[in-house]
Order: structure tokens, then C-alpha cells, then sequence
């Protein structure tokens, strides 16, 4: 069900912004702190939507090309005339300070905003995204590389998810499934 669903947006399929296609209950209230020390909740100050992705600014893994792809699509839906945030939670607070999670996620985008928090903080987070992160290996170049999950969540400017983006399809792709969801009302 969650394969068929995901393969539907990917492939463009409408879905309505108002029913969610998911069969499952995601999403949710957090208090983290973001790169420039101010505390920050699943509510954009701003009122944009946003992307949302688990993972760590300085990884080699998979997020790097989740947070390009994050990057990509916020630039092609800027030029659209709508407005994202990309934002990441980090599952490496050890590693993903206020001091340094600036400047490894401005590499990608100015407006990424990168959130860390006490272990207590981020766990509510987690929690509410159903993510699991776990130490898999000690790369001596890079330091723990984490399992964790690889979905892009689109949230609205008040931190309630509208679908999941999935990470594997082009940066046009998601930013139509984007579009659909935030665009303006024909």
C-alpha cells in the first residue's frame, strides 16, 4: 500500500492536499534548536511549507544526494513563485552542532535551516516520525555513519504533514509532487 502510494506521486498521480494518502499517523510537535542557536518548533516562522529530512549534515552516505536533491527542489519551486524551507533534524548531535551545521548545509542551499537539540529533544522528533537511527560502522575519514530513515516529509508552514517526497526521483519530479500540495488553488 505504501509502495503503490508513493509510486502514484512519484509518477505524478494527483493526490488530494486535503486527504492524506497515508495509512499511517506521522508527524508532530518538537522544540529543537537550529544552526544560529534559536529555537525553532515544526512551525516555519516564516509561513513557508517545508522539507523535512532525518539524517546529518556532513554524511557520505545518502544524504548526500538527499540534501542536493532538498536544495534542487526548493530552487525549482522558488522559480514556480512558491516558497520551502529545506530543513534537517540531525541523528548526530555529536557531530551536528549549532557551531557546525551552518555551514555544512549552507554547501547545499542558503535557506537549509538544520535543527539539533538535547538527546530528550530530539527523540520527540523522532518519535513522532516514527525514525530509528543506529551506529552501523566507524568510517576513520568521517567519523559513525548512521542507519536512519530517507524520507523527504512535506510539511506545511505549520509543521503538519502533507505526504511523503520520495528521495529516489529526479528534483522536477518532487518538485511537482510539491507543487501539488502547496501551489496555488486553480
Amino acid at each position: 500500500m505504501i509502495r503503490l502510494g508513493l509510486a502514484l506521486l512519484a509518477f505524478g498521480t494527483p493526490a488530494l492536499a486535503d486527504q492524506s494518502p497515508l495509512p499511517f499517523d506521522l508527524g508532530g510537535d518538537y522544540t529543537l534548536i537550529d544552526q544560529t542557536g534559536a529555537t525553532r518548533t515544526q512551525a516555519d516562522p516564516d509561513g513557508k511549507a517545508q522539507l523535512l529530512f532525518f539524517g546529518y549534515a556532513n554524511c557520505q552516505e545518502i544524504c548526500s544526494a538527499v540534501l542536493p536533491l532538498m536544495a534542487d527542489v526548493a530552487d525549482a519551486v522558488a522559480a514556480r513563485g512558491l516558497e520551502i524551507t529545506p530543513v534537517m533534524i540531525t541523528v548526530d548531535p555529536a557531530r551536528d552542532t549549532v557551531d557546525t551545521l551552518g555551514s555544512a548545509l549552507a554547501q547545499h542551499h542558503e535557506d537549509f535551516v538544520g535543527l539539533t537539540g538535547a538527546e530528550d529533544a530530539l527523540q520527540v522528533a523522532y518519535d513522532a516520525y516514527q525514525i530509528e537511527t543506529e551506529e552501523v560502522f566507524f568510517d576513520p575519514e568521517y567519523g559513525p555513519v548512521y542507519a536512519h530513515g530517507s524520507f523527504v516529509y512535506l510539511l506545511d508552514a505549520d509543521g503538519a504533514l502533507l505526504t511523503l517526497v520520495p528521495p529516489v526521483v529526479p528534483a522536477e519530479v518532487a518538485a511537482g509532487i510539491v507543487e501539488k500540495y502547496i501551489g496555488p488553488a486553480s
